[in-house]
């Protein structure tokens, strides 16, 4: 199929990288003559016909920028059969092509539905839980740890001056990649992720004493949100810590400040080439696609296919953190 106009959008929550997938593909698509229409607030402008036309000069200084110059939001309507039939209409209304959508599974999903009425698409992966099965890496990620990283190691200064605990919460939804990534990143004591069950008493409880046999009079507990919610919340996990360890346990939760700030070198490159991908198998003719790395190089994956994988916590990663934390 011919390909001469492109309507691009980011859904779902922002992740640093996102700006520089709309550089790339806005950029990517001037140099092969294709037109790029910009959908404000994902699938919900879609569905209001909140589109304009993207020039190259418009994204100029975009790299190094946080946040989506797009807009994100959540679209109710979207979700129905209704909704997704008034946006395909648009789609053609518009003269769109394809669409490039950026964002995470639940993104995809939505662009599969564009799918089933006829509508292309083609999936940049960006999300700071790193949760998209097919790829090895998602736009933002990277970023996301450094933030986590850089406020833990100002909390360590705290903890240890007044012999405390810190349990700290990262986001990650149901996925414990950030969790475990920071944590070995900050030599936390205790990791709880929700890929792996875990005994109160033996992994937290006991593993506390022995590191404070040892010397340490401080703790940095690393807690996924996924975890937390089953535990109904990150302070009943403390409030337990201080009643068998006698630790005094304070809680810091750092929530949407790990989604913003300005992408890191990994970030940004990573996303200029998942644009550049996306836009150039469009061009070839291959839709339906989603954008992923594996082994470093830049492949697509049937969009089905990529929405039915799993994706695991590695257990190289989850072992090192057991390990280094004295088991």
């Amino acid at each position: 199929m011919a390909v001469n106009r492109i309507g691009l959008l980011t859904s779902g929550g922002d992740a640093p990288g996102m700006n520089a997938a709309v550089r790339a593909v806005v950029r990517t698509a001037f140099v092969n003559g294709i037109e790029i229409l910009g959908i404000r607030r994902g699938y919900n402008g879609l569905i209001n016909g909140d589109v304009f036309e993207m020039e190259h000069k418009m994204v100029n200084g975009l790299t190094g920028r946080g946040g989506t110059i797009l807009y994100t939001a959540r679209s109710p309507e979207f979700n129905t059969e209704e909704g997704v039939k008034k946006a395909a209409k648009n789609c053609k209304y518009f003269g769109v092509d394809a669409i490039i959508c950026i964002g995470g599974d639940g993104t995809f999903r939505g662009a599969l539905d564009l799918a089933k009425h006829g509508i292309p698409a083609v999936g940049i992966p960006a999300t700071i839980d790193n949760d998209i099965a097919c790829t090895n890496y998602t736009l933002g990620f990277d970023t996301a740890c450094n933030t986590a990283i850089e406020a833990i190691d100002k909390l360590r200064d705290t903890m240890q001056s007044h012999e405390r605990c810190s349990l700290v919460e990262v986001m990650g939804r149901k996925a414990g990649h950030l969790a475990a990534y920071v944590g070995i990143a900050v030599g936390a004591n205790v990791i709880l992720v929700p890929e792996r069950p875990y005994d109160f008493e033996k992994d937290v409880v006991q593993k506390m004493r022995r590191t404070r046999i040892h010397g340490h009079n401080h703790f940095i507990v690393i807690v996924a949100e996924g975890v937390a919610e089953t535990e109904g919340g990150s302070q009943n996990i403390a409030d337990k810590i201080a009643e068998e360890t006698g630790v005094d346990a304070r809680v810091t939760i750092l929530g949407h400040i790990q989604r913003g700030g300005r992408p890191n070198a990994r970030d940004r490159v990573t996303a200029s080439r998942m644009g550049r991908h996306a836009v150039e198998i469009l061009r070839d003719g291959k839709v339906n696609r989603v954008i992923g790395i594996q082994g470093g190089a830049m492949q697509d994956f049937d969009i089905d296919e990529a929405l039915a994988m799993e994706k695991d916590l590695q257990e190289t990663m989850y072992d090192t953190a057991r390990i280094l934390s004295l088991s």
